[in-house]
């Protein structure tokens, strides 16, 4: 089963998603970047106490020694939110003051570089700066500052707080604004849909276009263009009907009279007349039905034609073969004039060939008995189908009225129910196919057929 998505959904997720993306990446790198600067102020902070501790360095007696009173200690070490360490040491002598618990850094220190490091003191994550003291001492005098990192957490949470509550507000904001607009956009679609619903089934008039957006207005177009299609399938249709059933009805009516007529008859050869007569209103009953068959067949409406590659001239030659003994009962020559090689279109096999095969029986019926109908196949300048005659021929007045369906022309022979030219003309546009009506050169009718060839 298809999931059904739904498009207000997935414009929303499409919009919101990206903006919840951007605030969240724009959040993490601002606290980064606060981070960073917080680490760099507050390791200055901490340079300027390892720095003051500097003039408590003194010579006395040639020895390297450390005068720090207990208030200067005091309040050196004075904070109410970390706890502040210091060491000072000599290379040679030892530690001369401080804390003998803060650890030494594990890179070299120079004078021109303080060293900075994280350690941690009795489980206490600790930030320590060590420096040399820039002095002509007899040994190398070291200072050592450390503090606990409370501070700078609290800065972090401030600073995170302060930044992320307003952005989480903002998406929020952001995100109702984008549902309500999206349900407003929505809207006319919702009610184009409803109005489509509301309609039934017989009304096929254009959707309006007043309210829809032009990205909409590109949908209601194709529907109003599948519903012109479809009006005039349909309409298409119901003429149909309607001539078949006033066509069928005089063929049945004579085949009811004429059996009437027989029941009244007390021998055989009473019957004989009218015995015939059913015959041939039985014939002219079957051709029409097979023909209106083929016809409802080519309608476009259909929608089921296997458009295969058909070889034209196998097909021309095998249908022409199969009607040559109807023409040899009316003593015609039919010829098949083709190049001996296949050339391809695109087509379906079994419309192509009723096509064909009613445009024989024309060119048969009303083709001169002892003539010659001629079917041509060439492929210059294009490939062309012709079939022509040797028969009456058709005026131009009378050669825009014989391809519509039930026409007939007046006084003509045969027993014809005017639907071979109409189903013609059905398959030709179906295939999308050039037809053209015009005298032969023994002044009869040649039709010409030209269609778009397919490589091999």
């Amino acid at each position: 089963m298809n999931k059904v998505t739904s498009l207000k959904s997935a414009i929303a997720y499409r919009l919101i998603i990206p903006v919840i993306i951007f605030i969240v990446l724009e959040t993490a790198l601002s606290y980064f970047v606060t981070l960073h600067y917080v680490e760099k102020t507050y390791d200055r902070w901490l340079l300027d106490s390892a720095r003051s501790l500097v003039q408590e360095v003194e010579v006395i007696d040639h020895k390297v020694s450390v005068k720090l009173s207990d208030n200067a200690l005091q309040i050196f070490k004075w904070d109410d939110i970390d706890t502040t360490f210091f060491k000072i040491n000599a290379e040679n002598i030892g530690i001369l003051a401080g804390d003998s618990t803060l650890p030494n850094p594990s890179e070299a220190i120079t004078v021109e570089q303080p060293v900075y490091s994280d350690a941690s003191i009795d489980d206490k994550a600790i930030r320590m700066v060590s420096l040399l003291v820039p002095d002509t001492l007899p040994d190398k005098v070291y200072i050592h500052v450390a503090e606990t990192l409370n501070k700078r957490q609290d800065m972090m949470t401030d600073i995170l707080l302060t930044d992320l509550i307003p952005q989480i507000l903002l998406t929020i904001l952001i995100s109702l604004l984008l549902y309500e607009a999206i349900n407003h956009g929505l809207a006319p679609l919702h009610k184009l849909a409803d109005d489509i619903s509301q309609r039934s089934s017989s009304d096929l008039s254009p959707i309006p276009e007043t309210q829809v957006f032009t990205e909409v207005r590109i949908l209601t177009d194709t529907i109003n263009s599948l519903m012109k299609q479809l009006s005039t399938a349909i309409a298409s249709q119901q003429r149909f009907i309607a001539n078949a059933a006033h066509q069928l009805r005089t063929p049945l009516a004579g085949l009811k009279l004429q059996a009437e007529r027989a029941r009244r008859e007390d021998n055989i050869l009473a019957m004989q007349p009218a015995l015939s007569q059913i015959q041939n209103s039985a014939d002219r009953v079957s051709h029409m039905i097979t023909q209106l068959l083929a016809l409802a067949r080519s309608s476009p409406i259909e929608g089921s034609h296997q458009m295969e590659k058909v070889d034209l001239y196998n097909l021309a030659k095998t249908v022409c073969i199969e009607w040559v003994p109807k023409a040899l009962e009316k003593n015609i020559e039919m010829n098949f004039v083709a190049a001996d090689h296949p050339c391809f279109i695109k087509g379906d096999r079994i419309l192509l060939t009723e096509l064909l095969a009613n445009l024989l029986d024309n060119a048969i019926t009303y083709g001169l008995r002892k003539g010659s109908i001629f079917v041509t196949l060439s492929h210059q300048p294009t490939l062309c189908l012709s079939i022509e005659d040797d028969g009456p021929g058709i005026n131009k007045i009378e050669s825009n009225k014989i391809f519509e369906r039930f026409y007939r022309i007046p006084g003509s022979s045969g027993n014809g129910c005017g639907l071979g030219l109409a189903i013609v003309k059905e398959i030709a546009d179906l295939h999308q196919m050039k037809l053209s009506l015009s005298r032969s050169h023994k002044g009869g009718t040649r039709i010409d057929l030209e269609f778009d060839q397919i490589d091999s």
